[in-house]
């Protein structure tokens, strides 16, 4: 790969999904500040984009995302530059939470310690048959804390934490039965697969997903009383919706809704 080649690609089709590809094959997409810089501008760019409706982070090779660049990390260590790093890497990962669009993860390879966050962080995720899934970085010394949010908040606290304590992989299929990907396929089906999803979610309307996607991530991080409040509110406000009030218009009718 050349200088010149972006660190990650942007696509976007006629249906308003965008596809990011990280693209460090030769390093299995590891997380460097580059990297991370691209992703960051590239999901900024998503987040401007009126007529952005679903994206799909892909990678580009082998792996999906084997975490932080661990030989730029070590080439000048400081406890500064390291809060600095992990601070730009958790603004990139709450950005895809922000987004108001959903974020599919599509997976293949490894993916580990950070870059099995980065599965975490996403909204939904569909995986190769034969993925990795790890947070191995307690097998170096490094506890993986900044993965461990996003892991904790995917897998029950006891599955999570027994990956964060052993290292050890997960496949893709205890993945799923553990609740961090939503989907699994055979490697040749991978991309079929991501389609299928993404056109059952390009299908609703742009304005209920958005709210939605607030409303979920908002509501858990409260306790059940306030989220019953904020979900009530929240659900007023996209019942006046154009959308929504077609949607039941059509229901009620017995026909297609006209989105």
């Amino acid at each position: 790969m050349t200088s010149e080649q972006p660190l990650v690609l942007h696509e976007s089709d006629s249906r308003g999904v965008v596809t990011l590809t990280l693209n460090r094959p030769e390093a299995f997409n590891a997380l460097s500040e580059g990297l991370l810089e691209a992703l960051q501008a590239a999901l900024d760019r998503v987040a401007a984009e009126e007529g952005a409706r679903v994206v799909v982070i892909a990678a580009a090779g082998r792996a999906f995302c084997a975490g932080h660049d661990l030989k730029e990390m070590r080439a000048a260590p400081s406890q500064a530059y390291y809060e600095r790093l992990f601070a730009q890497c958790g603004r990139m990962m709450m950005t895809i939470q922000k987004l108001p669009v959903p974020v599919v993860a599509r997976v293949q390879g490894i993916a580990t310690a950070a870059g099995c966050q980065l599965v975490a962080m996403c909204d939904l995720a569909v995986a190769a048959r034969g993925t990795r899934f790890a947070v191995s970085g307690v097998n170096l010394g490094l506890f993986c804390s900044t993965p461990s949010v996003a892991l904790s908040r995917n897998l029950p606290r006891k599955a999570a934490f027994e990956m964060l304590v052993t290292g050890d992989f997960i496949d893709a299929d205890e993945a799923r039965a553990r609740g961090l990907v939503n989907r699994v396929a055979e490697p040749a089906e991978l991309d079929a697969e991501v389609e299928r999803l993404v056109a059952r979610i390009v299908a609703k309307p742009k304005a209920a997903l958005a709210l939605g996607k607030q409303l979920f991530y908002r509501q858990l991080e409260t306790g059940i009383e306030a989220a019953y409040d904020d979900a009530g509110r929240t659900m007023a406000c996209n019942m006046m919706d154009a959308a929504a009030l077609e949607g039941v218009q059509a229901f009620i009718e017995k026909r297609p809704p006209n989105w």
